[in-house]
């Protein structure tokens, strides 16, 4: 769905930490202060930087807790390089997104809907493809609402 999406795709991010074996030694140069190696990072941001080229837009709204989990930290860091690319990522303080969902998603084009699923130890299980239409449109409020509380990622990163 990432490379066949027409207009936008919108993600909700609820965990304060995510597993992925394709970052963790990235995370763990960033948490000690080292230069941090982002090869693993390059087709994200290759896809991001084509796609965008087209007119077609990422957006990403992160629901954190602060204090910030270095995991958090590492991911406004990482956010530099993909709104560098063209996507959109913005903060939400987690006491702001009360009335939001406690679980991930992503929505393509405003009527694809994938929930994401995670184990206890944050490791992805997979996507939920949901189309029932009234799920979708709640989704899309959530959205909206998410937008419009979120901090984009510059200013958020200067607090």
């Amino acid at each position: 769905m990432f490379r066949t999406f027409k207009h936008t795709a919108y993600r909700l991010e609820t965990l304060d930490h995510y597993k992925s074996p394709n970052e963790a030694e990235a995370l763990r140069q960033f948490v000690a202060g080292e230069p941090v190696e982002l090869d693993w990072f390059q087709n994200w941001l290759t896809m991001i930087r084509e796609t965008t080229a087209e007119g077609r837009r990422f957006m990403r709204v992160r629901v954190v807790t602060v204090p910030l989990t270095d995991y958090s930290r590492f991911g406004v860091f990482c956010s530099e390089h993909t709104n560098a690319a063209g996507e959109d990522i913005r903060y939400l303080r987690r006491d702001e997104a009360a009335d939001l969902p406690d679980y991930d998603y992503w929505l393509f084009d405003s009527y694809k809907l994938v929930r994401m699923h995670f184990d206890d130890d944050e490791n992805f299980l997979g996507g939920e493809l949901i189309e029932d239409p009234a799920v979708v449109v709640q989704h899309n409020y959530w959205r909206d609402a998410a937008w419009h509380l979120a901090t984009r990622r510059d200013d958020f990163a200067s607090e």
